[in-house]
């Protein structure tokens, strides 16, 4: 699973008010207000959640994300995941590039930041030390994914109280394998309708372990998670990337 998860590093309807039109009528009762009210509110249609080629539309670019290389991710490489704790399973999924619940569509991509060229008149090792930066670069995965109705409202509570819930670490099992995750804590994030973010510490095996970051911002009825490692070091939490994406969602 550690290999295979490293691997894959990877808007509602509003109602036509039978209120105002029962106003324009000059209606006084009160009570017929009420029901028409009610009655506005009920037939109100239900928010369609998007489709995986409205979401693959919306995902970010590379000309709207010049500081990183973006690559296509197929779909096949994903494998459902699950956790030794079910209240944790949420994370699991954030960090696995899976939709957090029942979807209508998924949208996923890689993002690798481009390291810095070197300076004009730089000697040739730092010429070779800015080509090596790409070994050290870190990668962010971008996944959207969208839900019918109250969908994706639901799922972001569920994220924000499994980051409290499973503070002591979890273990995430995909494939017969299970990758230990410990240190859950929340990180600050301002973004989109509402956003919540959490850092980990990832057993990486034989004896590494890799500080890694997750953002996950709801913008409507769309989700849109980040999952960021970087192999050679520390990693940060992945704002350049989350807001040129959070940008192209509207």
């Amino acid at each position: 699973m550690r290999s295979a998860l490293v691997r894959r590093t990877v808007l509602t309807a509003s109602a036509v008010s039978l209120t105002l039109l029962a106003t324009a009528c000059g209606s006084d009762k009160a009570s017929d207000t009420k029901t028409d009210a009610k009655a506005s509110a009920s037939a109100a249609p239900a928010a369609k959640g998007k489709t995986a080629a409205e979401l693959a539309a919306l995902l970010v670019t590379q000309a709207e994300l010049p500081t990183h290389k973006i690559e296509p991710f197929k779909e096949e490489k994903t494998a459902p995941v699950d956790s030794d704790k079910p209240e944790c399973k949420v994370l699991a999924q954030a960090q696995s590039m899976q939709p957090l619940a029942t979807s209508t569509g998924v949208g996923r991509i890689m993002t690798v930041e481009l390291p810095k060229p070197a300076a004009e008149g730089a000697s040739v090792d730092e010429k070779l030390e800015a080509a090596m930066g790409a070994l050290k670069s870190a990668a962010t995965s971008v996944t959207l994914s969208s839900y019918d109705g109250k969908g994706a409202e639901d799922a972001f509570a569920s994220v924000k109280t499994a980051i409290t819930a499973c503070a002591g670490g979890f273990a995430i099992s995909s494939e017969g394998e299970k990758t230990p995750i410990g240190n859950v804590t929340s990180e600050p994030v301002t973004s989109g309708d509402e956003a919540a973010g959490f850092s980990t510490v990832m057993d990486m095996g034989d004896g590494q372990k890799k500080k890694t970051h997750t953002v996950v911002v709801r913008k409507g009825n769309v989700l849109a998670t980040f999952w960021a490692l970087n192999l050679a070091g520390d990693s940060e939490q992945p704002k350049v990337v989350v807001d040129a994406q959070v940008k192209k969602l509207g």
